[in-house]
């Protein structure tokens, strides 16, 4: 499974980017996707998942209401509509996928950055 991740930016407090994440290879359609954030000096920290069939999503406490996570099966491809964007979201974002929701995320995009100004 190939990860592909785009859409970062600069954006002032306030603002919005929708990140996006191609996963290739067969098996990706039916695995789960996540998106994860790394700030500089900090640890990386789950943002949010959806399931295979999209029916399922979970977000980190600091996104819940801001972001949204949705994907497109037939593009095979992950989103992230992120808004009222903040400082603190300031980070490298990864998409990361999984085969079940027991499995760890064992597969990685190379990251974006997003960056908000106040």
């Amino acid at each position: 499974v190939q990860l592909q991740a785009s859409g970062g930016g600069s954006v002032q407090t306030g603002g919005s980017l929708r990140l996006s994440c191609a996963a290739s290879g067969r098996a990706s359609v039916s695995y789960m996707l996540g998106w994860f954030r790394q700030a500089p000096g900090k640890e990386r920290d789950f943002v949010a998942s959806i399931s295979r069939t999209a029916g399922n999503t979970d977000y980190a406490d600091s996104v819940k209401g801001r972001f949204t996570i949705s994907r497109d099966s037939a593009k095979n491809t992950v989103y992230l509509q992120m808004n009222s964007l903040k400082p603190e979201d300031t980070a490298v974002y990864y998409c990361a996928a999984r085969p079940t929701i027991l499995s760890q995320y064992n597969y990685w995009g190379q990251g974006t950055l997003v960056t908000v100004s106040s």
